[in-house]
């Protein structure tokens, strides 16, 4: 049974690292190129202190999707940038779905924001209805907006906006 945790913890890194390097070549035509030491505890432990937060989806003691948040930015503009996957074992199962809702639901209860942002690669199409089933709205395309497996990809953006309240005061 899959269940959704909030506040991934530096005792996650070595489960962390062993879903990464499991499903690496399944993610290698959306991420980034990565350092070795990405794919190890030590990489994975370094990581988990950035500053971002952090939602698992854990099926017995095997983590098989994170979502991210990152780029927290309070004040005026309380928002921050979404990122997430899902091991593709999982995939088609409504895992994302759920955890993004849950990010959406921390996000707004938890950390206050107002808004949460996230892109796609053009032909990411899983990725985009998990995003509008998750009440996201596309915004926009940029060119050439991140360098994912060897080259400069276009991206849709996407954003959702939790609430309309007013920022609290401080």
């Amino acid at each position: 049974m899959i269940h959704i945790r909030p506040a991934v913890v530096p005792s996650d890194a070595h489960a962390l690292a062993a879903a990464l390097l499991r499903i690496r070549e399944y993610l290698r035509p959306w991420e980034p190129h990565r350092a070795e030491r990405y794919y190890t505890a030590e990489g994975q432990a370094e990581r988990l202190t950035d500053g971002g937060e952090r939602w698992v989806a854990v099926d017995g003691d095997a983590i098989v999707a994170l979502a991210t948040l990152s780029g927290i930015v309070e004040g005026p503009f309380r928002s921050a940038s979404l990122g997430y996957w899902v091991d593709p074992a999982y995939a088609g199962q409504g895992v994302a779905t759920q955890l993004v809702a849950e990010v959406c639901r921390g996000a707004r209860e938890e950390l206050g924001l107002h808004r949460i942002e996230a892109r796609t690669m053009l032909d990411n199409h899983a990725s985009q209805r998990v995003l509008a089933k998750s009440g996201f709205e596309r915004i926009g395309t940029a060119p050439n907006y991140l360098h994912i497996d060897g080259a400069w990809r276009d991206h849709h953006l996407f954003q959702r906006i939790l609430h309309d309240d007013p920022p609290p005061h401080p």
